[in-house]
């Protein structure tokens, strides 16, 4: 999604510039080509140079110096901007951009460009929190503007309060999802499911399983950098919820089926890659169950199974964790669950599946036609599996 593209990013007199550092290595180690615009107070907080030495390109502050390559026609940077991004974005700067006042380079380029424009704010929580931040908030997102936080934390006055610059990962997981907001799965809603269900025992113990959900978070990040509206159903995880999707927490296999029963009434695609417990307890008990010399029997009960009792005119594709005759059972399974797409993984490889962030997987359609990939980055993953999505959704 980044690949290619030529994000403009803005960096004003905040504390926060240190971030915007961060921000610029990410997205150049993307593929993006990242021209850097520092207002004059920005460079009280970090020097040109360093913006230079990660983005490879030159870094412009003053709009008539005539060493830059945008000394004549500084509009060059906003026509040829893919989006603009201002991280951090001081009240000031929020303030002159609400009224249209064109006094320095980043304001003049903003004005002159018809490219999305992200705001991340970045101040103290009195000045986010002022009348007049907010009402300048409010006309930048009425002409289009889109908004990344702030987020609460340890504000420079060493207070706590709401005004510390996005994490980074949601800053360029804006930009992703602004980027493909024209892909190939746009006005479609996808719905995804993650993570390994816990059933529970007593109030400290659980039957569960080893997912960590990366599959599944890819999938929907994937999904909403292809411009879908996305759904994600996840079971307890670790992982850091990927900004601009829905985001549905769940715990038992019953809490998932039927938060899916629910999400699937609208859908286009229902992407199952949550590993839901086959079996729970029967009974779970009130108070902790204390150790006792003599072993433990516990009587399981069979769990929902949920792409079965799933109807609905959408795309159905599950997961297949396998640890034998992979292909043998992803197609048995598939035929048994009324599947578009099964996507089969060989548990037992080490370099891939539970926990890792590679994976290897073996795709099979209605049709039983096999696309055996290779080891890759569970992202990477994500996106075949898409375009499979999205070719069965174009058939329809």
């Amino acid at each position: 999604m980044l690949k290619e593209k030529t994000i403009v990013l803005g960096v004003t007199g905040s504390i926060a510039a240190y971030k915007a550092v961060d921000i610029a290595s990410r997205l150049t180690q993307s593929g993006a080509r990242v021209d850097v615009i520092m207002t004059k107070a920005a460079t009280e907080f970090v020097t040109p140079v360093t913006f230079q030495a990660i983005t490879g390109r030159p870094v412009v502050i003053e709009m008539f110096s005539l060493s830059s390559e945008f000394s004549i026609e500084h509009i060059s940077l906003a026509e040829a901007a893919d989006v603009i991004v201002i991280a951090p974005a001081t009240a000031n700067i929020i303030a002159k951009l609400a009224a249209g006042i064109a006094d320095d380079m980043l304001c003049c380029t903003v004005l002159a460009s018809k490219a999305p424009v992200i705001v991340a704010p970045a101040m103290d929580a009195n000045m986010f929190e002022n009348p007049v931040t907010q009402d300048n908030l409010s006309k930048l997102k009425t002409r289009g503007f889109i908004t990344v936080g702030p987020v609460s934390g340890r504000l420079a006055s060493g207070k706590e309060g709401l005004g510390c610059l996005a994490d980074a990962t949601d800053i360029i997981g804006t930009i992703c999802q602004v980027l493909g907001e024209n892909s190939d799965l746009a006005g479609k809603h996808i719905v995804v499911t993650a993570g390994g269900t816990q059933e529970p025992i007593d109030p400290v113990r659980c039957l569960t399983n080893r997912s960590s959900g990366k599959m599944g978070y890819a999938l929907a990040e994937a999904a909403r950098d292809r411009g879908a509206k996305v759904t994600l159903i996840t079971a307890p995880t670790w992982l850091t919820k990927p900004i601009g999707v829905k985001i549905i927490d769940v715990c038992t296999a019953q809490e998932m089926h039927q938060a899916v029963e629910d999400a699937v009434l609208q859908a286009d695609a229902l992407i199952m890659a949550a590993a839901v417990a086959d079996y729970r307890p029967v009974r779970k008990l009130d108070e902790k169950m204390k150790r006792k010399d003599i072993g433990l029997t516990l009587e399981l009960e069979r769990t929902p199974d949920i792409l079965s009792g799933i109807r609905g005119d959408f795309i159905k594709v599950g997961f297949a964790a396998e640890s034998s005759n992979l292909v043998e059972n992803a197609k048995q399974k598939l035929q048994q669950k009324g599947l578009d797409l099964i996507v089969a993984n060989d548990i037992t490889a080490r370099d891939s599946g539970f926990g890792a962030d590679n994976n290897r997987v073996t795709i099979v359609d209605r049709e039983g036609k096999i696309d055996s990939l290779p080891l890759l980055p569970k992202r990477e993953v994500a996106d075949n599996v898409l375009d499979k999505v999205a070719e069965l959704l174009d058939k329809r």
